[in-house]
């Protein structure tokens, strides 16, 4: 069957999701902060096109230096709440499987679909009652860009965007045949193309290409010589022959990181040792969500980089006798890492652990000379292992966890997140509330 791409982005989507749940957030600007409330990491279209030129609040901008502009405009300044978009993320994609051929998560706001490769009319039809359907069935606003290539479709969903903005577009858009689609191409920037960095960027342009229409007219052999096989691709798909597929199967993980920054400046062992505990039981978690199992571990701790002196980063790393997906073989390890690289007086900003050696857990494979443990001995460690799993999947995280990693109402050094809101979606104590009047 031949298929088109289309690309679905949920539009301002942390914003989005906070509305969802609050009323009162529909139509006033929203910014979203990062962990510690640091940094500015998602705004509503409000903040985004706000100050006298429309250049808005900038990604990334440090919160406390635009605290005076976000007040001028009411804007609701909220901490970052993972758990909530995770969830929302995983139900529009559970949505959109009910038209899609393929499904492709790419990003936690962006999937990408393909579906029959119909008439243009009728797929317009198609993406409009997919955005229809999510925004009636969640309320979130998505835009949807369809085209024969995963590039031609993301110029597209570009393309939708602008439109929306400018007042005449819905949020869908369908990439055009030949000669409207050349029209299209010639309109869009070579720096915006999916997968042209600033430094092709600045090559092409030096050469006179300034459109899409334009480097993908250049010779193949310039570009493949200029800018690889990657660049060739690139140039191909915006001719329509598509050589990007789906990534169904997500590549095998070869590393696996969790570290946080604290919420105040932490100068006690015991806190550290803490830490480095709740790191390498989250990471172990993880490791058992992707069936896989890791044999190497490594720790760190650092102090601000950009603070007063004195400075301090350091870090190490171990082995354990054998693959394992268990938490204590990693807790036990981070203890004997941090007397390796702790020092005393300094203020220490940040600490995290990183698995490495990863493996699928099957088949598994036994130590020649380690004490591993028997097949039953293994069976009843992955039995304890998924039932730990179900219980805090259905009692909240952290519901049984290991002691080393301290009382959650006594840890001084988690991070500040002050604004943050309801996990409307995953925890019972957290539903959101409605409430009913007598009619006036």
């Amino acid at each position: 069957m031949d298929t088109v791409f289309a690309l679905v982005d949920c539009q301002n989507f942390y914003a989005s999701c906070e509305r969802v749940f609050d009323p009162t957030l529909r139509g006033r600007p929203i910014c979203v902060l990062s962990n510690n409330d640091g940094c500015v990491i998602a705004r509503s279209e409000e903040v985004k096109r706000s100050g006298t030129e429309g250049e808005g609040v900038p990604m990334g901008a440090p919160y406390f230096k635009w605290r005076e502009e976000l007040e001028e405009m009411d804007a609701a300044v909220l901490s970052s709440n993972y758990t909530l978009y995770g969830d929302m993320s995983s139900r529009v994609a559970s949505i959109l499987r009910n038209d899609a051929l393929e499904l492709e998560r790419y990003s936690i706001d962006e999937c990408f679909l393909t579906l029959p490769a119909l008439s243009r009319e009728n797929l317009w039809r198609v993406a409009d009652r997919i955005r229809r359907r999510v925004l009636k069935w969640l309320g979130i606003p998505i835009r949807v860009g369809i085209g024969p290539t995963k590039t031609l479709a993301k110029i597209a969903d570009e393309n939708a965007k602008a439109r929306k903005r400018a007042g005449w577009g819905k949020g869908v858009y369908v990439c055009p045949e030949e000669p409207e689609r050349e029209e299209l191409l010639r309109r869009v920037p070579v720096g915006d193309i999916w997968g042209i960095g600033s430094a092709y960027e600045e090559k092409l342009r030096e050469k006179g290409v300034t459109s899409a229409a334009g480097f993908r007219s250049l010779p193949d052999r310039w570009i493949r010589n200029e800018m690889t096989v990657v660049g060739l691709r690139t140039a191909q798909e915006l001719r329509g022959r598509p050589c990007l597929k789906l990534e169904l199967v997500r590549p095998d993980r070869k590393t696996l990181v969790r570290s946080r920054s604290f919420g105040q400046r932490v100068e006690s062992k015991e806190d550290l040792r803490q830490a480095l505990a709740k790191h390498a039981e989250r990471a172990a978690e993880k490791l058992r969500e992707e069936s896989l199992v890791a044999k190497g571990i490594g720790a760190f701790i650092t102090t601000k980089r950009f603070a007063d002196p004195p400075h301090y980063s350091n870090s190490v790393a171990g082995s354990l006798q054998e693959h394992t997906a268990r938490g204590a073989p990693f807790v036990k390890a981070t203890r004997r890492l941090l007397e390796v690289i702790y020092r005393e007086g300094y203020g220490y900003k940040k600490a995290g652990v990183q698995l490495y050696d990863i493996r699928p857990s099957r088949p598994h494979q036994e130590s020649l000379f380690g004490s591993s443990p028997t097949g039953r001995r293994r069976k009843q460690d992955e039995d304890l292992m998924a039932a730990v799993d179900q219980v805090n999947a259905e009692y909240g995280k952290g519901t049984i966890q290991v002691a080393a990693s301290g009382l959650p109402e006594e840890r001084e050094w988690t991070m500040k997140r002050r604004q943050k809101s309801p996990r409307y979606t995953t925890r019972w104590d957290e539903l959101p509330v409605a409430k009913a009047g007598e009619a006036q």
